[in-house]
């Protein structure tokens, strides 16, 4: 294209209403056509809906993805490529990727529309590709073009998050769902037309989630990679990919110890986060939160009971008044607290960096 050109993006991703404060991302410097401005909201709808699934994912996890993971490209100017770090760079690429396909698909885009290449084609015995696909091929290429941006390095931190980045759009791909419509007399579906939709984006997270827990670190030669020129490094990035499949996630180094807080680091530790002992419909994992957040971590475990009065029992009187009654209900939180007489270090040994 005859014009290209860089400008910066600063995408505010949370309100006051949801975290109690704003944070803003990393800037995010694009290089590209103009046109790609219109891109630009999707983009940041779609990152916001990326750290917002991150979020929902680890929420009982001691590292619940805090807004210091979140900054994609450094912090203090270090890099880092946990696995968790991982999550974060797949999450996002697949949000971004995933709001700028269904926008797409509803018309709200320029120059875009409905994946319609195989409609009229025989998809299998019984059905026609038909209908209104989800154009992901679209959100791929426009999500790689915003995301893989930020990437402009050329060490093995940047091939790893390119490939996580990757992965992510991978997701989106793979959690697709053949939506069908029956045709026939009286509706006896002796055809059917079927399309391509996106799934539900919780999906998207649960199949990364499982991603995640089965990351696989990478092994390469250090030594080689500081002494050998970019040529020799190339080789040495290559040698490490071969054997690792584009949709499972990677990571380059083991993962801090999430219950201690490091200002350094960014991490907040597990020391006032809240767990859950009681309820229905809790999964395991919550069910174990407090053992997990608490004790593993040296911390034990405080009940802390809240009265709160609120307005109950209105009823409206003519004319013209609404007379309520005061209620009280207490509220009951559990949260990891410091031992008596102790600085968190006398835990149980936990198992990983959960």
């Amino acid at each position: 294209m005859a014009y290209f050109f860089r400008w910066a993006f600063l995408f505010p991703i949370w309100d006051k209403a949801i975290l109690g404060h704003t944070w803003t991302m990393n800037n995010l410097l694009i290089t590209g056509p103009k046109a790609y401005l219109t891109y630009a909201n999707s983009v940041r709808v779609g990152a916001q809906s990326g750290i917002h699934e991150c979020k929902h994912q680890f929420a009982w996890d001691r590292w619940n993805c805090p807004d210091t993971a979140l900054q994609l490209s450094t912090h203090k100017g270090l890099r880092s490529a946990t696995r968790e770090s991982s999550f974060v760079h797949a999450i996002s690429a697949a949000g971004v990727m995933y709001t700028l396909t269904r926008n797409c698909s509803l018309g709200d885009l320029n120059e875009c529309g409905c994946d319609s290449s195989r409609n009229g084609r025989l998809g299998g015995r019984g059905w026609l590709w038909g209908g209104c696909s989800d154009n992901v091929d679209f959100g791929e290429r426009i999500s790689k073009q915003f995301v893989d941006a930020l990437e402009t390095g050329q060490d093995a931190r940047a091939a790893v998050n390119l490939h996580n980045n990757e992965a992510g759009r991978l997701a989106v791909k793979a959690t697709m769902k053949r939506i069908c419509r029956c045709h026939g007399m009286s509706e006896s579906c002796t055809m059917q037309t079927c399309w391509m939709q996106l799934a539900d984006f919780r999906e998207i997270g649960n199949y990364l989630k499982v991603k995640h827990d089965q990351a696989q670190k990478l092994e390469m030669d250090k030594r080689r990679m500081r002494a050998g020129n970019s040529a020799d490094n190339r080789v040495t990035m290559t040698d490490a990919f071969g054997s690792i499949a584009r949709t499972e996630l990677i990571y380059l180094e083991d993962s801090p110890d999430y219950c201690a807080k490091n200002l350094s680091l960014g991490l907040p530790g597990t020391e006032g986060r809240e767990c859950v002992q009681h309820g229905e419909s809790l999964s395991q994992w919550e069910r174990r939160s407090c053992r997990r957040l608490c004790h593993e971590c040296g911390l034990r475990v405080e009940e802390r009971r809240t009265e709160v009065v609120s307005s109950c029992n209105c009823k409206f009187h003519w004319c013209c008044t609404v007379k309520c009654e005061n209620c009280s209900q207490v509220t009951v939180k559990h949260v990891c607290t410091r031992r008596h007489g102790s600085h968190g270090h006398n835990r149980r040994r936990p198992r990983g960096p959960k």
